[in-house]
């Protein structure tokens, strides 16, 4: 046989188990938000999040969710799904620190599985940086039918609405511009492929298998690095914007696909509880001004920007969305749960606008464990409102 046979004969077969893996990835594959299998350890700067801890640890199961091992046909499993954004990734939390993790620890107690009449409790997030709600309608419609009946799902959104907006230049009479459908998702049916050895079908197979089969921990150092650059530009701003345009059609498509969300959240769970996502809003201090960079027109985290909007903007946003979520669930007889009276603003629950501590995914945690688990969830919730003040 000459060199040129053999050669040839070894391209055919390369290109036949090339063509093999992405037909079955085609057919085979489902859609993930994360991807199965994942081990993540984040090495965070404590200069930079001194409220945090300094290593994170992510663990994705076969399922696509944060969180632990799960079996579908587990007998008295009470399975919950949290969706949202970053809000509800916590990714610079631990597993067990965020705040849907904690969730799952406070209902695994003996008295919890008694009230739920359960054997066990699984949560599982799917809440992933930079999700807005037209984005989560997107990934809700290809998620849920992959699911059985669960019994609960969580939701929280809307905060990237408003800094999607900003980000656009707060265009008036245009929604938020949303992620692509194939970004909002690690793995999915359509998923690209190319000819270089690291973007080919087969190569993608061999990832999957390894992370499916041994499980190795990824390790990324210096998490968050490119924080006190965003701040610094906060800070430094060229130009502070104390005013938008009417922000009518962009409240309106959140509204638009907000309900759709609830709609498809109840068609799929015996219960779904609106977790309406708090704000650090209060007269700040230099100290906690100084921690902010949310709110450019551009994106902070990859990109030198000059422009941003003032506080008082990006408040009144997040308040007019607060507005519709509580708004479409009162319409469609869904309980919602208020945080904003619960989480007190301050450094010690947030350690930006928008995201929480650990002792802030705490108070979260308790606030929605207490409301899944109230018989009368209104009563419960105004309970622990005013044990909060108190």
């Amino acid at each position: 046989m000459t060199l040129g046979v053999v050669v040839a004969a070894t391209l055919v077969l390369a290109l036949a188990a090339e063509g093999g893996a992405r037909w079955w990835i085609r057919r085979r594959t489902r859609y993930y938000v994360w991807p199965p299998g994942l081990r993540l350890e984040l090495r965070q700067d404590p200069e930079v999040f001194p409220e945090v801890e300094p290593r994170v640890r992510i663990d994705i199961n076969a399922d696509g969710e944060r969180g632990g091992a799960v079996r579908r046909d587990e007998a008295g499993l009470f399975r919950v799904l949290v969706a949202g954004g970053s809000a509800v990734e916590c990714l610079a939390l631990d597993q067990p620190t965020s705040w849907p993790g904690a969730v799952e620890r406070l209902l695994n107690a003996p008295d919890a599985l008694e009230v739920l009449d359960a054997r066990r409790v699984h949560v599982g997030s799917i809440g992933r940086s930079g999700v807005g709600s037209e984005d989560l309608d997107v990934i809700l419609e290809r998620l849920l039918p992959q699911y059985g009946r669960l019994d609960a799902i969580l939701i929280m959104v809307g905060a990237s609405d408003v800094y999607h907006w900003l980000e656009d230049g707060a265009p008036p009479g245009r929604r938020p511009t949303p992620i692509p459908a194939q970004a909002l998702f690690s793995c999915h049916p359509g998923q690209p492929f190319g000819w270089r050895p690291g973007a080919t079908a087969m190569a993608e197979v061999v990832r999957r298998l390894r992370r499916s089969w041994w499980r190795p921990v990824e390790v990324k150092e210096h998490a968050g690095s490119w924080v006190p650059a965003a701040r610094r530009m906060r800070a430094e701003a060229k130009e502070v914007r104390s005013a938008v345009p009417d922000p009518t059609t962009v409240m309106d498509n959140f509204e638009y696909r907000f309900r759709r969300i609830v709609g498809r959240a109840l068609a799929h769970a015996d219960r779904v509880l609106v977790v309406r996502q708090p704000w650090f809003e209060k007269d700040y201090t230099e100290e906690e001004l100084a921690r902010f960079w949310h709110g450019g027109m551009g994106k902070a985290w990859r990109q030198a920007i000059t422009v941003f909007y003032s506080h008082d903007v990006i408040n009144g946003l997040l308040g007019l969305v607060d507005e519709r979520v509580a708004k479409v669930a009162d319409e469609l007889g869904v309980q919602d749960l208020q945080l904003r009276p619960i989480l007190a603003p301050g450094l010690h629950n947030y350690y930006d606008h928008d995201h929480y501590t650990p002792a802030g995914a705490a108070v979260v945690a308790r606030a929605v464990a207490t409301t899944l688990l109230a018989r009368r969830p209104v009563e419960s919730e105004g309970r622990y409102v005013a044990e909060a003040r108190a």
